[in-house]
Parts: C-alpha cells; structure tokens; sequence
C-alpha cells in the first residue's frame, strides 16, 4: 500500500534532496569536519558591498602614507575627516533619491542658500542657536519646490533640479547682494561647540556618525526605506501595490533638503563665515560619493555607510594630490574619472551576476 505524503512530508529536490553539493554542511559531512560557527558572520562580513571600497579607502591611505608620511598625522587625517563630513551628510539623503533612480543637482545650492541664510539671520541679531534650525527648515523648503515641480509636471528630478541649481544659486547673490555675511556673533558658544572639537573629534565628524546611524536604520529598517527600495526596483508594481509615489519623492526629497541645512549650518559654524560661492561644485562630490559607495544607478538598492565610504575616498584623492603637488583644478577631473570607473565597475558585476542567476535557473 503506497502512502500518501503531506506538504510537509514532500522532498523540495526529489527523493534525494539535502544540502547544496559546495555547501558547508555537504563539506562537513564529506570530510567528516564541522565547520565553523563563525563561518556565517564571516560570509556575511566578506559579502558586503562595502567591502571593496573600503578595502580601496584603505589602500589608498596607505599609498600615501607610505609616500608622505605627514599624510598620516593626526591633525592632517582629522582635517580630512572633518572636510569628508559636510559632503557625507548630503550624501546619507542622496542615497534614498538614487535608490528611486532620482537625481538631486542642486544639493550644492541648497547647501550654501542654507547656510547664508541662518548666516544672515545671525547677523541680525537672531541668536545662533535659534538660527541653527532655519537651516534645515530653509533645506526642506527649498526641496519642496522640487517635489513640487517633479510631482505635479510628472518630470524626473534630475531635470528639475537642472534648473533649481542655477536659481537657488542667483537667489543666494540676491540674498547676499554678493557680500559675504559679516558681522556673525563669533564669540556664541554655538561657533565654539558646532565648529570645535568633542573629546578631540570634530563635532561635525560626531554629528555625522550619529546621523548616519539613524539614516541607516531609516533605509533599512523603516517602511518609508521599504517603499523608496520598492520605488526604485519597479515604480509601476509598486503603485500598483498602493505605493504613493509622489509622496514618497517628497519625503525623499525633504530629508535630503533637512540634511543640506544641516551640513550648511555645520559648515558656517566651522568657516565662521560665509559667502554666495559656499557649496558650489558640492553636488559632484555627494553623487560620486553616493555612487562609489555602492549605490545603483538603476535602483533599488544602496548604502548609507558605503556613502560615508566613498565621500572619504573622494576627499582622500583630493588631499593626496596635494601631498604629490598636483594642481588642485585637476581634483575636478579626478572626480570624474572615478565616477566614470565605479559606474562601469557596477555594470560590469551586476551584468555578471545576472549571468549567474540566469545559469543557476537555468
């Protein structure tokens, strides 16, 4: 009498199924040896996609160390550190656009409109702390009118951001009538704190672990990262699946303008000062940055710690063509160059992979 068997009873692989053939159980069983249990944290350790660029980080620190030894002074990394921080925390928003396959081009202007304005209110008697929080405020707003052009006129972000680059630039001359802010309250413990040091550490440099704590969390954790991952792999079956996608650009787009004030603030506390140039260029290091640490072009996906990652690498460059008496303006072509190398490295391992999966199915 043959028995019928229940779904739970049911081999997945046939009569014979078990452990993959390369697997560590299929090895221990063949070798008769028990594998490690810190073999899983390891594969987990190793198949993270910050890996490669931080092992890049780390040669390229080395390299110039090596080189000029002076690079490794700690006043000369902490500078470093300080400088990769403004560009870090825009980046930390810019992962969440990408993620959608969103552009932003004008974080650069937000950045600088941010910081000359609570430089400008400053300057007018408002007390600095009070005027720390109209830099985000200023950021978000600014970031709306993006959402707002993007969302009612269905247009990418990138094109809108084409034009907004160039505005809220002229607004900032406009704003400053092309003077750089004077008269800031440089005595306030708001420059002392915000511009100095905690235990020896740039307070930029802790608010941007503190932040990039709490972004990580937001992107892999929350909902609201759920649906820009969602948005970016299929926008139609995510609206279809009840996804508001308007919505969620704006959200995007908001934290990113929040974290643009933040970064201006942070930069007129330690400049302790400010003009309509600040920020200028900016948007090219935060999209190199994003995508050099691991951040698809095509959506998705991304990382938050591999932004702060790639920003390090990105002001490594920078500070090692000084050490080697480089001319500064080839920084720009350096930049370039990278991003052109980490998008072509990006196709080429993603390409593979689906060459492996399409095999495996197969």
């Amino acid at each position: 009498m043959i028995r019928s068997q229940t779904p739970d009873q049911v081999p997945l692989d046939g009569p014979t199924a078990g452990p993959p053939v390369d697997s560590p159980e299929h090895v221990a069983s063949r070798t008769g040896k028990r594998t490690s249990s810190i073999s899983p944290l390891l594969r987990r350790v190793f198949a993270r996609e910050e890996l490669g660029i931080t092992t890049v980080l780390v040669v390229l620190v080395v390299f110039i160390g090596a080189v000029h030894p002076n690079f490794l002074a700690q006043d000369a990394l902490l500078g470093l550190i300080r400088s990769a921080a403004f560009v870090a925390l825009i980046a930390f928003g810019m992962v969440f656009l990408l993620a959608m396959t969103e552009l932003d081009l004008s974080v650069g202007s937000v950045f600088g409109l941010s910081g000359l304005i609570s430089g400008q209110l400053m300057a007018n008697g408002m007390p600095p702390w009070l005027a720390l929080l109209t830099g985000p405020l200023t950021g978000m707003i600014l970031e709306a009118v993006n959402a707002f052009f993007a969302n009612t006129f269905r247009i990418p972000v990138i094109i809108v951001t084409l034009g907004t680059l160039t505005a809220f630039r002229g607004l900032a001359t406009v704003v400053t009538h092309s003077q750089a802010i004077v008269g800031l309250p440089l005595d306030s413990s708001f420059f002392k704190v915000l511009g100095g040091t905690v235990l020896g550490v740039p307070t930029a440099v802790v608010v941007v672990v503190i932040v990039g704590v709490l972004i990580t969390v937001a992107f892999r954790r929350t909902p609201f990262g759920a649906r820009v991952r969602a948005v970016g792999s299929n926008q139609a079956a995510a609206r279809f699946s009840g996804i508001k996608v308007g919505r969620t650009r704006l959200q995007a787009l908001l934290l990113v303008g929040a974290l643009c004030g933040l970064s201006g603030v942070l930069g007129l506390a330690y400049f302790q000062g400010a003009d309509p140039t600040l920020g200028s260029g900016l948007e090219l290091q935060v999209i190199a940055a994003v995508i050099i640490g691991g951040t698809a072009v095509t959506g998705g996906s991304g990382s938050v710690p591999g932004a702060l990652i790639g920003t390090l690498v990105i002001v490594t460059i920078s500070g090692g063509l000084v050490y080697f008496s480089v001319d500064p303006s080839w920084s720009g072509v350096v930049t370039g160059v990278t991003i052109l190398v980490a998008v072509s490295a990006d196709g080429v391992v993603r390409r593979r992979r689906a060459i492996r999966q399409t095999r495996a199915g197969g």
